[in-house]
């Protein structure tokens, strides 16, 4: 493709995200499955323009809010982000919007005005608010500021950086130097990662999923701080494990792991479907001895109760922490949506608490860096539950994983910009009663 075409198939992409209110990362891959012409070089830079321009949406929307006659949405981003951005002076964009080809029509007379008066700017100045500076919408800047205080404004702006590719070795079938000679041996680059003993960072873009590493099992696709979530979980080998909100099973690979097929580990939840398509990773793992079901309410499974050394609740929240992944996921997040995470959360936190045995441990996860679905929500059911109390993090952090402990208090909270991994939160509440 040419860089033209390149362009074109952004502005489409852009525009056609405007109109659905589906991910990001669907929309492009139904654009790739409907023009299988895409070459996988093309398709990277497509991407990466794409991605680019909605990492800075509100500043975009904020410059051409300046302008008068505005271009299409969709366009209008594409166009001003890469003259913003530097890529492209408007005498460039001129030459590369020619209607020629598969690249984009030429610019009408507004446009060129519009893109005359945005060139030599700035993506970012001090005349846009906080939360247009920062991408964030405004309704929450009260909750971002109540979590971080001073350093609000470099987590915010972590958020915005593209995330890295990790890896989890699998050690039901290898260990991490067994794994990273593995993907050498294929070409893939990788490190270890600073903080999770079983991580991988692999250096640039790589097609992970088709390598032997990957297809064999060695390794599972996991951001570092999803995998120190799952070994605060602490579960061992003999013991008896659930996984509530299991989804497609991403933690419960994890856990199996660490239980290295010893016991019993189940893997539960709502969504029928989504437990289903875990079934090739759990088999692809060597994790066949992971019971799934579905659970539409975990209250009435009556044959679970107190039967748990370990509970994990992988609860269903806004994502926040993981807006370095889908940028796009900010903009469709309402109240309204918060406040049905933090009723689910409430509810999934009750329930699950009589599954655990006396002695043993719930481990409440979020990838939220808001405090209504995190601290909030832990204090909240500790007062309506006092048999549970407050495990400290540190102390399982030291046993299981070692080194000096990412936090300051008895919940462990991973950022962007602290550690370099999503935004994870994690409790650990111990019920009363023998170990």
């Amino acid at each position: 493709m040419t860089p033209a075409a390149r362009i074109q198939a952004v502005i489409e992409v852009v525009g056609q995200l405007d109109q659905a209110a589906r991910p990001a990362e669907q929309t492009v891959s139904d654009y790739y499955r409907q023009r299988r012409y895409i070459g996988s070089k093309d398709r990277r830079a497509i991407s990466a323009l794409t991605y680019a321009v909605l990492r800075h949406r509100a500043r975009l929307a904020w410059h051409l809010g300046q302008c008068k006659g505005r271009p299409p949405w969709g366009r209008s981003e594409t166009l001003a982000f890469l003259l913003l951005s530097g890529q492209e002076t408007v005498e460039t964009l001129e030459g590369l919007c020619n209607g020629e080809g598969y690249g984009p029509a030429v610019l009408t007379q507004d446009e060129g005005v519009v893109l005359q008066s945005l060139q030599g700017q700035a993506l970012s100045t001090d005349a846009q608010p906080e939360e247009v500076r920062h991408e964030t919408p405004g309704w929450l800047m009260p909750s971002f500021t109540r979590a971080f205080g001073p350093a609000v404004e470099a987590e915010l702006d972590a958020l915005l950086q593209e995330a890295p590719l990790d890896l989890r070795c699998n050690t039901l079938k290898t260990d991490r130097a067994a794994a990273l000679a593995a993907l050498a041996a294929e070409g893939i680059e990788a490190e270890p990662t600073p903080l999770s003993p079983l991580g991988l960072r692999v250096s640039g873009r790589r097609a992970l999923r088709s390598s032997r590493a990957y297809v064999g099992g060695l390794v599972e696709i996991q951001d570092e701080g999803s995998q120190l979530a799952a070994l605060l979980c602490d579960a061992a080998p003999g013991m008896a494990v659930a996984d509530v909100c299991a989804g497609a099973g991403g933690k419960t690979l994890a856990l199996a792991a660490a239980m290295a097929g010893q016991g019993c580990l189940l893997a539960a939840d709502v969504d029928g479907a989504r437990l289903d398509r875990a079934v090739a990773r759990l088999r692809r793992a060597g994790a066949d001895f992971v019971e799934r079901r579905v659970l539409a309410d975990l209250a009435g499974a009556e044959d679970l109760a107190a039967c748990f050394d370990r509970v994990l609740i992988d609860a269903p929240c806004s994502g926040t922490g993981a807006w370095r992944r889908q940028p796009d996921a900010r903009w469709r997040l309402t109240p309204a949506d918060l406040a049905r995470y933090r009723a689910a959360q409430q509810e999934t936190l009750s329930k699950a608490a009589a599954l655990v045995r006396p002695g043993g441990r719930m481990v409440y996860v979020t990838c939220s860096l808001l405090p209504e679905e995190n601290e909030d929500q832990v204090e909240a059911f500790l007062q309506n539950h006092p048999q549970f109390s407050l495990h400290p993090a540190a102390e399982t952090w030291e046993r299981v994983i070692g080194g000096a402990f990412p936090g300051d208090g008895p919940f462990l909270t991973l950022t962007p910009a602290r550690q370099g991994t999503d935004g994870f939160f994690v409790a650990i509440l111990q019920r009363e009663g023998p170990a």
